[in-house]
């Protein structure tokens, strides 16, 4: 689905989306700002690149971080979970991972990106993604798989 369509499914649901990204580092808001006409469905975007913004802005508490690492399924979730408190939105997509080249390990690998969606009613998921290549190819799989999860969050 491209992202007009994306909008326009949104749209004709009377739904709004809002975004929390770290290693994508606002390109998920970016591609569906590009959209003419988005601003009906795209309510707002954090980009919480440090583990304090993800903390002050999305109220991720630091003691999850501390535990589980800011590249982690429970911060994700929490991330998502975040941006619904704080924005009028009933779709939230999160994403968090390790873009490269460096700050991998064996546990969490360069290319790992935890992918959090969360609605108003409740429901929430998290993917976990290894994805390979470049900074880049990292960050535009990880934009593009967001996008997918945003389409099937309401079907």
């Amino acid at each position: 689905m491209d992202v007009a369509a994306l909008l326009d499914l949104y749209r004709q649901n009377g739904l709004k989306i809002a975004t929390a990204e770290s290693c994508t580092g606002g390109l998920i808001a970016a591609t569906l700002t590009a959209v003419p006409g988005s601003s009906d469905v795209f309510e707002r975007g954090w980009v919480t690149y440090s583990n304090a913004a993800k903390s002050e802005n999305l109220g991720v508490p630091p003691d999850l971080i501390a535990d589980k690492g800011a590249v982690s399924s429970e911060v994700a979730e929490a991330m998502a979970r975040g941006v619904l408190h704080r924005a009028q939105a009933d779709v939230a997509v999160s994403v968090t991972g390790i873009a490269g080249p460096g700050g991998g390990s064996a546990e969490k690998p360069v290319g790992l990106v935890f992918i959090g969606l969360a609605r108003k009613d409740g429901w929430s998921q998290v993917e976990r993604c290894e994805f390979p290549g470049t900074r880049d190819d990292v960050r535009r799989r990880a934009v593009a798989r967001a996008l997918a999860h945003l389409a099937t969050a309401i079907e």
